[in-house]
């Protein structure tokens, strides 16, 4: 029986480290993937002005510049990159079955295999100050951008698990670490709690919001905090400043299609990138909201790779 060559062996939803990674594994492979960017091409990471943690760039990268390079190696290899959003995905429910991909620009795939990395955006403040300073103090990952505030005082938003660990990684490497807090409690579990009333260089502002920030030259040197019982306004000299609200994994296409926690990240099998559904996989931020590094990522995207080669070798592909 001949193979209809329209039918595609993968395809990459989303781009990044995961996205690129799976493009490359899988071109390597002679798997021939497509790979659908998003309107984004490259994901959060190109939103990072510099990126030091990740291995093979000693002196540092933009997050902009690893991604294009990430692009580069993937299409050396043979992998077709679209600049396109994927608004839908019918997937089919038996080994083999083929699933169906459509785009915001009216295009439509078929492909035997689907590997998943749309990864997961962080939630913001939604204020006009974040645009204005991304990049020159705003940020919202305190493992990616914390170096550059070595010895200096930062800000983070947030009284959750998320902002209490953002706070206690700064306080170690920060002069001084301001944590905004808009109720009068956090709301992070009692372990973390502890910790940060026990970092002595973690100071609480309960019943604050960031109102404002000021700066020079698109780099933050103050932000500007109210108290909204009193209304009382507060000027603190900082560098930076961390929202730290949570994330939101960016699988909204996918509701009731594919299995998912409480808050949205996409559920796979144990030690495996595999979806409950056949020949359908996630990789990187959509399915992992415990690291959220472009490493991981990268690492999860090898993974998800290699479980569709072993699939498309099972069903005989």
């Amino acid at each position: 029986m001949s193979e209809d060559t329209s039918i595609l062996r993968t395809v990459i939803i989303g781009s990044g480290p995961a996205g690129f990674t799976a493009a490359i594994y899988t071109a390597r492979a002679g798997m021939d993937p497509v790979l659908i960017s998003g309107m984004e091409l490259g994901g959060q990471l190109t939103s990072t002005t510099e990126v030091e943690n990740f291995p093979g760039y000693p002196e540092g990268i933009t997050g902009s510049e690893m991604m294009i390079q990430f692009q580069k190696q993937a299409e050396r290899f043979g992998t077709t990159v679209i600049v396109d959003k994927v608004i839908e995905v019918i997937f089919g429910e038996k080994p083999g079955d083929i699933h169906t991909i459509k785009t915001s620009s009216g295009k439509e795939f078929k492909s035997r295999s689907v590997i998943i990395s749309t990864g997961a955006s962080a939630k913001y403040l939604g204020k006009d100050f974040e645009e204005k300073y991304r990049g020159g103090g705003v940020s919202a990952c305190a493992t990616c951008d914390g170096f550059f505030y070595r010895g200096k005082n930062v800000v983070v938003v947030g009284g959750g698990d998320t902002a209490a660990e953002e706070a206690t990684y700064l306080a170690k490497i920060c002069k001084t670490v301001y944590m905004v807090v808009r109720k009068d409690y956090l709301r992070a579990s009692k372990i973390m709690q502890e910790r940060i009333e026990n970092t002595p260089n973690i100071f609480l502002l309960y019943n604050h919001e960031v109102t404002d920030l000021k700066g020079d030259n698109g780099l933050v040197s103050q932000a500007v905090v109210v108290n909204n019982q009193t209304g009382k306004e507060t000027i603190l000299d900082v560098d930076g400043i961390f929202i730290a609200i949570g994330h939101a994994p960016n699988t909204d296409i996918f509701k009731g299609k594919l299995e998912m926690d409480e808050v949205g990240y996409l559920a796979v099998k144990p030690f495996s990138t595999e979806t409950g559904i056949p020949g359908v996989f996630a990789a990187g931020d959509v399915s992992d909201k415990r690291y959220r590094q472009a490493v991981t990522a990268a690492g999860s995207g090898c993974m998800a790779a290699l479980d569709t080669e072993k699939y498309l070798i099972q069903i005989n592909s």
